[in-house]
């Protein structure tokens, strides 16, 4: 680990002596480059280095204790380096932390889709909720949303709806919310008060950028047709909706939520984009061995990762076994420390991984 601490501090030094050269001021995209890099450096050198100035004073305080001398000195060495100790253990197992191979998309933006699943209106109804809770999150964090498609349900929340979240981090932040979400409550609706089980499926992979993936136009198939559902004016008074096929692999998306033709393009080629690129990192990460492939995925999709219980007021995590009270809190958007969990979870296995 030294090795790789002092080659990460050396192009830390590189880095932002070379900020400060003339043509690269002049260069918008090298300067951004590397005023990127030195940001991702920096908490791995600040580590370093506050490791360093307590080895220092460790040191130091050893040979006080070994020299022997004023008795009260001793003592006051002896107390100092237990906490030198602790602190240097702390911060070594930060820089572990730091030090692990990076998810190439954890700065990325976040392409955010949600379905209703089994459970018919009170799914709907629910996946209308989680988006809510997810919106608030994003609003917290000072992110954007940009709502890309839209299926409302038929007594209200969403059959389907799917959101650009652009924020630093975002995907690392939300990764691990893939899966099926699970509700269990009272419907409105149920008049002997028999609490229904629900699903709802929530899918987030990163935001795909043109250059990462091309569309040749050869793999599409563009049809036009009228957009349904309640609108005003020419939402659905003319051939504005879009749907796209990626002939190759018979992937479709529909957009219709904007009057222009155009915008609903260009929206569903983002959203095509992006689930194309995370289907090939899907395949990638099955051909590796299980244990692997549970650090770098939030795990199969198909499976329950998570249970809103409303009778008991609680949410439990089954992949972490985290149970957290106060749903009221959490579907205002107040899950960080539930994120927070599951990051703290998987940056573990990962160091089992690399241990």
């Amino acid at each position: 680990m030294l090795e790789k601490l002092v080659e990460v501090e050396a192009r830390f030094d590189e880095v932002t002596r070379r900020l400060g050269e003339a043509h690269v001021v002049q260069s918008p995209n090298l300067l951004r480059d590397l005023g990127k890099e030195r940001r991702e450096l920096e908490p791995v050198v600040e580590s370093y280095r506050e490791l360093k100035r307590v080895q220092a004073n460790i040191a130091g305080n050893r040979e006080l204790v070994a020299a022997g001398g004023d008795p009260e000195l001793v003592e006051l060495a002896k107390s100092e380096l237990a906490e030198l100790e602790a602190s240097a253990a702390r911060i070594e197992e930060k820089i572990k932390l730091l030090l692990l191979p990076k998810d190439p998309s954890d700065g990325k933006n976040v392409i955010l889709e949600i379905r209703s699943g089994t459970g018919g209106d009170e799914a709907a109804l629910f996946a209308g909720e989680l988006f809510r809770m997810y919106l608030r999150f994003v609003e917290a964090k000072g992110w954007k949303a940009e709502v890309m498609s839209t299926s409302p349900g038929a007594k209200g929340g969403y059959k389907e709806v799917i959101a650009l979240i652009q924020g630093e981090g975002a995907y690392s932040e939300l990764k691990y919310e893939s899966g099926v979400h699970r509700v269990q409550r009272v419907p409105e609706t149920e008049a002997q008060g028999r609490i229904h089980t629900s699903a709802v499926t929530v899918a987030v992979f990163p935001e795909a950028e043109e250059v990462e993936l091309e569309l040749p136009d050869k793999d599409l198939r563009i049809d036009v047709y009228r957009s349904g559902g309640p609108g005003g004016q020419s939402v659905n008074t003319t051939d504005s909706a879009v749907r796209v096929t990626h002939i190759p692999t018979g992937m479709v998306v529909c957009c219709q939520d904007e009057k222009s033709q155009i915008k609903n393009k260009s929206k569903a080629l983002k959203i095509l984009r992006s689930r194309l690129l995370d289907k090939m990192h899907a395949d990638q990460d099955a051909k590796m061995a299980a244990e692997r492939r549970s650090m770098v995925k939030s795990g199969d999709r198909s499976e329950k990762i998570r249970t809103y219980n409303f009778p008991q007021d609680r949410l439990t995590d089954h992949r972490i076994g985290l149970t957290v009270h106060n749903l009221p809190r959490l579907l205002q958007g107040e899950i960080k420390d539930v994120i927070v969990a599951l990051r703290t979870h998987y940056q573990a296995e990962a160091l089992k991984g690399h241990a």
